[in-house]
């Protein structure tokens, strides 16, 4: 299929554009673009408002490939800055030990999400010579400088007196600029505009994370690290950035500052050409926070009895520019629809039977589709016309108004259209280790006829999701 108008807000212009990538064709012939996402920080394991992101990045990428590019997706691991630093000075492990446990666990979380690999994931401690590169060239541009202890900071006026401006992204006010104010640290205030670190003088805190530079022992600032690695991997100017709206100020204004401030992209062209933002998550309306109880990791919602493919469906229901709460019963309701749409497609593939059909993209159910994700990735529209779908086809099959080839030919519309939803088949049931314990529990406390507390422990696990039938061979268990 060859590339289509997609439409997509780009931030740095604050408005709708048509997607252009302008990073030639890939060794097929295929029109390529260059894509960076701003991947995990491995000190924990991810929340549900992480992969909120990484989901809707992931939803970007299929649509992009199935409209015909060929996408090299860069998504970096930053795997040394204050808070890894901080854990492995609590934990005495090993840098590489600590941070290895974590971006394995990542990973499985992707793919439990069905989230497609990236190209490339490049670590940021595997930089750190491209990383000093840089930073050097910086200061021979008079956009760096180098503090008493060793630290090497970014220039905020010497990059305004190269003609750059600081505040692309977001709306700055120069003259209120702090110049000069150093701010040390990875994560600062989003209200406090000043000079940042670029390279950090080693100090006892840091114990053995460390590396050699000409500005003596230390180690890279946070900001830095995806500069570097991004241009090295798909060059000074490339397509296409991505990562959450909480990363727009400072990190991604930063990594402009930084990467234009280098003077390495030609004439004209830009670090960056689109830059796309997922809005923020809330749970049950609330900021997530440990200390309300409403902070989810994937392994916590798996515990709870829900699977990936519910997980993501939920993740995909609303619009990545919108502000999205997240509730258990939203995964409920994701439960539910995707049920619906699962009998359905049970029953066109009995029809079906060995019938097949290859993709078809130019029905009007597909042409609807497509149009909805081509408009900004419009989720909510796109599924209208699925569920629609849904009802054309339970009414076919209803009355018998449905051939083997024409069930297939319905068919073949669903598996295009997960082509770029990415939720897969229907899953083998596996009965979580939680549901058995409390099935236990219920057997249990109905042998010493404790029937109460049985029926208590019936409704938990219908509150998880699971019906329990009694048989001579043990419990049976039944998604509801």
């Amino acid at each position: 299929m060859s590339p289509s108008t997609t439409r997509l807000f780009n931030t740095i212009s604050r408005k709708l554009e048509t997607f252009e990538p302008d990073s030639g064709v890939d060794p097929s012939g295929r029109p390529q673009v260059t894509f960076y996402c701003c991947g995990p920080t491995v000190y924990d394991f991810g929340h549900i408002g992480n992969f909120r992101t990484f989901v809707q990045v992931d939803l970007l990428r299929r649509h992009l490939e199935f409209r015909g590019y060929s996408i090299r997706h860069v998504m970096n691991v930053t795997d040394v800055e204050d808070k890894i630093i901080r854990r492995v000075r609590e934990t005495g492990q090993p840098l590489q030990e600590f941070t290895g446990r974590y971006e394995r666990e990542f990973l499985s979380d992707l793919r439990t999400l069905n989230c497609l690999t990236p190209t490339v994931m490049p670590r940021a401690t595997e930089y750190i010579s491209q990383i000093i590169d840089l930073i050097l060239r910086l200061e021979g541009r008079g956009v760096a400088y180098r503090a008493k202890d060793g630290s090497v900071y970014f220039s905020i006026q010497g990059y305004r007196d190269c003609g750059c401006r600081y505040g692309q992204l977001v709306n700055i006010n120069p003259e209120e600029l702090r110049v000069g104010e150093r701010v040390a640290s990875d994560e600062y205030d989003k209200q406090s505009v000043a000079d940042f670190a670029l390279w950090k003088a080693r100090v006892p805190e840091d114990g053995k994370v460390f590396w050699e530079s000409p500005w003596g022992q230390g180690r890279p600032g946070w900001h830095i690290e995806c500069s570097a690695m991004s241009m090295a991997l798909l060059g000074p100017s490339f397509d296409l950035h991505a990562g959450g709206e909480d990363l727009v100020f400072p990190h991604h204004e930063d990594e402009i500052a930084q990467s234009e401030g280098a003077g390495l992209q030609q004439p004209g062209r830009p670090f960056v050409r689109h830059w796309f933002h997922v809005a923020h998550l809330l749970v049950d309306g609330r900021k997530m926070s440990k200390s309300l109880g409403n902070f989810f990791t994937i392994r916590d919602l798996l515990a709870k009895g829900f699977g990936g493919r519910e997980i993501r469906h939920l993740l995909l229901g609303a619009h990545y520019r919108e502000t999205f709460n997240f509730t258990v019963e939203g995964l409920l309701g994701s439960r539910a629809a995707l049920a619906r749409l699962d009998e359905c497609l049970g029953k066109l593939a009995v029809v079906a039977g060995a019938e097949t059909c290859s993709e078809n993209v130019d029905s009007p159910w597909m042409r609807q589709f497509l149009a909805s994700m081509d408009d900004d990735l419009s989720v909510s529209r796109a599924w209208a016309v699925v569920f629609d779908w849904v009802r054309e086809q339970n009414r076919l099959l209803s009355v018998d108004g449905i051939s083997a080839s024409e069930a297939a030919h319905a068919l073949a519309f669903w598996h295009s259209v997960d082509r770029v939803f990415g939720l897969g088949d229907k899953p083998q049931d596996e009965v979580p280790v939680e549901v058995r314990k409390i099935a236990e529990e219920r057997l249990e406390a109905k042998r010493i006829k404790d029937f109460s507390r049985a029926d208590s422990l019936r409704n938990q696990l219908s509150d998880l999701g699971w019906a329990v039938e009694d048989t001579s061979a043990g419990p049976k268990f039944r998604r509801l």
